[in-house]
């Protein structure tokens, strides 16, 4: 089902770079316009390891998924900012390891929301929803009937807490997170990761251009202890702990130092509330 649908807000502004198109783009996918790969170029030349940083990023959440069901037993799964439909969805490895599993979408992308009708939508224990992530009260309410708010859930914020912007209100990410964590059921998990960087320059840049880029749809990239305090008051899944997400659980040997991003890395882990 779809839940939420605002015909009148899902105009695909195709002048515009949208950060779902553009991760699309350095995934290899073709649901992206020029206006996205040029804004990846750009982004590439300030941070040249971003398009592997992309693919190891849905590398983890294939693994980070498959272990939710396979080792915590985890059969529910609501997952924030969920992009364009991609290789392995979370819905797709989840149901292939117990096909009870059940996954609500949410993105406010309308392009994500012409395919994930057809590619995401596709079976009675799937669903999309139409919200702003930080609609926290929005997202319950639709997935109200749809959960067993009773057993445990697993909420991700994969990759898309650099999307938003630090605010002194309920719209702040770590309000959002502290909001769902209260929210979840005994016995549920969070998974957060994020674009992180040492480099003051790195972040200075990239997030002053994919704020101007994106009109505004942007938050900021961060340092990692500013993602680990997402964490707090949770048992963080240990080992392997908060790493880069290319560390975590590997079912491949991961690179070597001198293979390893220098400019910044996505970040982050799994924990339970």
């Amino acid at each position: 089902m779809v839940y939420g649908e605002k015909p009148q807000t899902h105009r695909i502004d195709m002048n515009t770079p949208s950060v779902a198109r553009m991760y699309d783009a350095l995934l290899g996918g073709t649901t992206n316009y020029a206006v996205d790969r040029d804004a990846c170029n750009q982004l590439l030349q300030i941070a040249p390891s971003t398009q592997l940083l992309a693919r190891n990023n849905r590398a983890f959440l294939g693994r980070v998924v498959r272990y939710l069901v396979e080792e915590e037993g985890i059969r529910q799964f609501l997952d924030h900012g969920s992009g364009l439909p991609s290789l392995e969805n979370v819905h797709e490895i989840a149901q292939d390891l117990n096909r009870d599993c059940r996954v609500a979408y949410v993105d406010n992308d309308p392009m994500v929301h012409a395919f994930g009708r057809t590619t995401l939508d596709e079976n009675d224990n799937t669903m999309v929803i139409d919200a702003d992530m930080r609609k926290s009260d929005d997202i319950f309410r639709a997935t109200d009937t749809f959960f067993d708010w009773k057993k445990p859930i697993a909420a991700l914020f994969v990759s898309v807490l650099h999307c938003l912007a630090d605010t002194d209100d309920d719209r702040d990410p770590g309000a959002m997170i502290k909001r769902v964590a209260a929210k979840l059921p005994a016995g549920s998990f969070l998974v957060i990761c994020q674009l992180v960087s040492d480099k003051a320059t790195v972040r200075t840049e990239v997030t002053q251009l994919m704020e101007e880029a994106t009109g505004g749809h942007w938050g900021r990239v961060r340092e990692p202890d500013e993602v680990r305090a997402y964490f707090e008051g949770m048992r963080i899944i240990a080992p392997p702990g908060l790493v880069d997400v290319v560390d975590w659980k590997p079912d491949t040997p991961p690179p070597p130092p001198e293979l390893r991003a220098t400019d910044w890395v996505e970040w982050g882990g799994v924990a339970q509330v």
